[in-house]
């Protein structure tokens, strides 16, 4: 993702890269640049953060490992700020198709009892699940009418899955996947399946560019691709 954003950049006329960081890289780096761009680590981009912040520069982030907990840690730090505080926007998917299938499974929740999610990524995608299932899960959760909980029977058993919003997450991590998400939500006499696949990276670019040309206006803290655009959806 890192390259993918760095290729983009260079092609752009309006943007350009004032440091490239790695993990040997000092933070200060990121010192007197406009915008900073996050795809690092869950281990790592808590940091990113938190020195953006006390620098004053927005940033964009497309690392997973962001619950919604750790979200309103830092709408915590940006509210207790002054006014001019960076806005920070929390990106778990740049892909448009994502961010339209995570919006119809909330808003097909509150028909359904039972619901779960299968996602599976690349072999190289070192955490799990992934922030698009959690993104995708909170959504669920919150839409569930009457704030009842979705049915997950045996839930403490390993292969069950891990718990999210109460929605069981299965992940895959395997060679010939770059990206794809399964909601399976069931009810008496039917599933409904709501699947998204990411065929190729270039997916990704409008999404990338979008959010980077919104993130020096930005204000606070933004979650979900979907905030930066005109869906007619609601966004909470």
């Amino acid at each position: 993702m890192g390259r993918l954003a760095l290729g983009l950049i260079e092609q752009a006329e309006d943007l350009e890269v004032h440091a490239e960081l790695d993990s040997s890289s000092s933070l200060d780096e990121i010192a007197g640049a406009d915008i900073v761009f996050d795809v690092t680590r869950p281990g790592v981009t808590e940091r990113v953060v938190d020195h953006a912040i006390d620098l004053g520069i927005p940033a964009v982030v497309g690392t997973s490992g962001w619950s919604g907990e750790r979200i309103d840690h830092v709408r915590g730090r940006l509210a207790s700020g002054d006014e001019d505080a960076p806005g920070i926007l929390f990106m778990p998917n740049f892909s448009l198709g994502s961010v339209l299938a995570s919006r119809f499974a909330a808003i097909a929740a509150p028909y359904f009892d039972s619901i779960e999610i299968i996602e599976a990524h690349h072999a190289g995608k070192v955490d799990s699940p992934s922030g698009t299932a959690v993104r995708t899960a909170e959504l669920i959760g919150g839409a569930h009418l009457g704030g009842r909980p979705v049915s997950a029977p045996h839930s403490d058993q390993r292969a069950r899955g891990q718990l999210v919003a109460g929605v069981p997450v299965h992940s895959l991590r395997m060679d010939g996947v770059l990206a794809r998400q399964d909601v399976i939500m069931g009810s008496t006499g039917e599933t409904l399946t709501l699947t998204h696949t990411t065929q190729s990276p270039s997916s990704y670019e409008a999404g990338i560019l979008l959010a980077l040309r919104a993130a020096p206006g930005a204000r606070g803290v933004s979650v979900g691709l979907e905030t930066l655009l005109d869906l007619g959806l609601p966004t909470e």
